[in-house]
């Protein structure tokens, strides 16, 4: 079987990729960009877990995960912009007025990177923004020119990869990740190839 991008409507596949170890925690969870910031600060521990749960069961869910024989390998954060944090973003630009999808974060669990699962998540993304109607999907990856990305910081993704999936570059930004300029690239939907 091969790897099978579906929305994320299942919290337990959420919280097994891009949740704490520790149920107390109060790590990301994805929710930095995909919920206001003063919300973002305030939610604690179980709380955090709670709001995910209930964004898993919204129209649409927060993201996208990859699925390789049924088992949850990778994520992706997916959303229209107009309800994410990149909608009042002053580093970000507007492009235009067209109500885009914003593509954000990666995660690939350890085992399984290098086996095109990056790849597989955008291209699943592309399918479900289209799905969804959406008329542009925009990505803010780092342009680190070849030169390698610290792990930790790599969850934007790189420009090289989101050119491989067929967007282009429409902005730079004002945001800089790891010491790499993040920049604004775009993929039309009406006229970009099937994922």
């Amino acid at each position: 079987m091969g790897i099978e991008v579906r929305p994320a409507t299942e919290f337990d596949d959420v919280a097994t990729l891009v949740g704490p170890k520790k149920p107390t925690s109060n790590v990301c969870f994805c929710l930095r960009y995909r919920i206001g910031s003063k919300e973002n600060v305030a939610l604690r521990g179980s709380q955090r877990a709670d709001r995910v749960r209930e964004l898993c069961h919204q129209d649409p869910p927060p993201g996208v995960i990859a699925y390789l024989d049924d088992e949850p390998v990778g994520w992706a954060a997916l959303h229209p912009r107009r309800d994410t944090s990149f909608a009042r973003n002053r580093l970000i630009p507007h492009v235009d007025e067209l109500d885009v999808w914003s593509l954000w974060c990666f995660r690939v669990r350890p085992g399984h990177r290098k086996q095109g699962i990056t790849h597989a998540l955008i291209d699943g993304a592309v399918a479900y923004a289209r799905e969804c109607g959406a008329p542009a999907i925009e990505g803010y990856p780092v342009d680190n020119g070849g030169e390698k990305v610290n792990l930790t910081m790599a969850y934007v993704g790189t420009r090289a990869l989101f050119e491989s999936a067929g967007f282009v570059k429409a902005a730079d930004t004002g945001s800089v990740l790891d010491g790499f300029p993040r920049v604004l690239m775009r993929l039309d939907l009406g006229t970009s190839r099937k994922a």
